[in-house]
């Protein structure tokens, strides 16, 4: 008898564009995940909406996102690729958890409370309430390992223990799910401030690539990228600058640190980047020409998250039956 594939759930948010980091530290290595796992990859738009967004937008970047997916190499036939807003049950699974859940351990969530303090009393519900989202998230698929960064293992915590607490209230009805660290997952830095994660919410348009970025464009960021005075291509805490464009180029070739060292050793910084700029072109150019290509397919596009959307609505409905049952509402 053939065993169980595990289950893995993730998803990313249509709120900006995808920069160089998302595709590096999560979609490569989903690519590589989806033989060995039964995966369910989302465009997560129910969290992009905790922020105002502009609906025309809302909707290119959902598409958008789907058609990365699929230029990136991930196989529809294999993957559970879907809108999350196309499945009801995680939205019902949500309000379901959001009774289960205290405001005490909601207000120690580290994102609602950077965001507090810049909103202040005007911070939206959904702000406060969108970890509890994510829990349903992972939890309707049954999933055994969520692919996180550090930055979200707290979120992680919180669906383990919403879902212990359920466990224990009733009997147990969920998963308690696990992280996933990915051994070559890179965590990409800012470009012109690399003590932070790069990201597409930066003012300055110099400390992020994004995945469409055109050639040109690629290349004068990446040659404005800090480096510092000491000139020697080296992987280390000294040298943040030059750590992460390392980091960025090991995770495109597959070269280790040292193979990197070795080969810019007595070279300067400017064949170094000129390198790392060439690297990012060659892994983006065929994946941004297949996202245009799928763009254009709308037809295709929507024969894709409508089966999708079918298969993850099968499976948590299952799990929110379970749950629905257990809290003593009538089945409809």
């Amino acid at each position: 008898m053939e065993e169980k594939k595990k289950v893995i759930f993730s998803g990313i948010k249509p709120s900006g564009e995808l920069t160089l980091g998302n595709y590096l530290g999560a979609i490569k290595n989903w690519v590589k995940l989806q033989d060995e796992y039964d995966c369910y990859f989302c465009v997560v738009d129910l969290h992009a909406i905790t922020v105002r967004q502009e609906p025309k937008d809302l909707r290119r970047r959902t598409l958008e996102i789907l058609s990365i997916y699929l230029a990136s190499g991930i196989d529809p036939e294999k993957n559970t690729l879907f809108i999350q807003s196309h499945v009801p049950a995680h939205s019902e699974a949500s309000w379901l958890l959001t009774c289960y859940s205290y405001m005490g351990e909601m207000s120690r969530m580290t994102q609602y409370k950077d965001k507090s303090k810049k909103s202040g009393e005007n911070i939206g519900a959904g702000l406060f309430n969108y970890p509890i989202l994510m829990a349903s998230d992972i939890l309707l698929y049954q999933t055994n390992l969520v692919p996180v960064g550090k930055d979200q293992l707290q979120h992680l915590e919180l669906a383990r223990d919403l879902a212990e607490r359920f466990n224990r209230v009733y009997s147990p009805t969920f998963l308690i799910p696990e992280p996933y660290i990915a051994k070559t997952g890179a965590k990409i830095m800012d470009l012109q401030d690399p003590t932070k994660k790069m990201s597409k919410s930066e003012e300055n348009q110099n400390g992020y690539i994004l995945i469409m970025d055109p050639p040109n464009v690629i290349r004068k960021k990446i040659s404005r990228a800090v480096t510092d005075s000491i000139g020697v291509v080296k992987y280390s805490d000294d040298q943040l600058g030059v750590k992460n464009l390392m980091t960025i180029l090991g995770s495109i070739t597959g070269m280790s640190m040292e193979e990197i060292e070795i080969k810019y050793k007595d070279k300067g910084y400017a064949e170094f980047k000129k390198d790392v700029a060439e690297a990012i072109i060659n892994e983006l150019e065929p994946i941004q020409k297949k996202v245009n290509e799928y763009v254009a397919d709308k037809k295709y596009l929507e024969s894709i998250y409508k089966s999708g959307a079918e298969k993850a609505n099968y499976v948590a409905m299952k799990t929110l039956r379970k749950m629905q049952k257990k809290i003593g509402l009538i089945p409809r």
